[in-house]
């Protein structure tokens, strides 16, 4: 045997025995659908998330077509939410929902959407685009599944979201009205009163209403 027959013998019985060895490994190592499902949902309920968002993300992976691939898909989106990362909830719920639209956690998986942004819920002086999504999205939940006890859930999510939206109405018309554009305050305190006359604030604005009229009819009567 010449030395290239040498050469080349060593090198197909070196990549035999690693391949054999990969596939060696890779079987010993590999989990069933069962097994991660089990082992993705100890982790949660343990509260170790990283490790059940790994459990699930190689059972919705390694076996799409498995039943317990639909368990993955939707506590996927629980182990994200649990870890504050709303984003990819909400794409893990909006997924679930998208593919299993009949199954019957989808009621909870819209609440779970809701509170995604209900939990970022921002101060009234700042933006609050996340009470306007989770208003959105419980309004959903409860048009079209009004008798879960998710959508009763949700309704006093929706009060403090209402009263946020309220407050960052009269917060905004004050500052308008310390500054002296009294147009801008009084459309600003009479939103409040059209859209919320029932949480307490419309009071605060009812008080300002007759005093942003008196300054612009003074500033039009003083231009005369």
């Amino acid at each position: 045997m010449n030395l290239k027959k040498v050469v080349y013998f060593a090198i197909v019985v070196w990549l035999s025995v690693q391949l054999l060895g990969c596939a060696w490994f890779q079987a010993k190592e590999e989990k069933t659908a069962r097994e991660l499902a089990e082992e993705g949902t100890e982790a949660l309920r343990d509260k170790d998330y990283r490790k059940a968002i790994e459990s699930f993300e190689k059972l919705k992976d390694w076996y799409p077509f498995s039943r317990y691939s639909i368990l993955a898909e939707l506590k996927l989106g629980d182990a994200h939410y649990y870890c504050k990362e709303y984003e990819e909830a909400i794409f893990a719920y909006e997924e679930f929902e998208n593919l299993h639209p009949k199954n019957e956690a989808v009621p909870y998986v819209v609440y779970q959407i809701g509170r995604c942004y209900f939990d970022r819920l921002q101060t009234i002086d700042r933006d609050q685009t996340m009470a306007r999504e989770t208003l959105q999205t419980f309004e959903r939940l409860i048009r079209t599944y009004p008798d879960s006890p998710y959508a009763r859930k949700a309704e006093k999510y929706m009060k403090v979201c209402n009263r946020n939206l309220a407050e960052h109405e009269f917060y905004v018309g004050m500052f308008y009205y310390k500054t002296k554009h009294y147009k801008a305050a009084l459309e600003r305190f009479k939103t409040v009163l059209r859209s919320y006359p029932d949480l307490g604030v419309h009071r605060k604005a009812l008080e300002y209403i007759p005093l942003c009229q008196d300054r612009i009819d003074n500033a039009v009567h003083g231009s005369n």
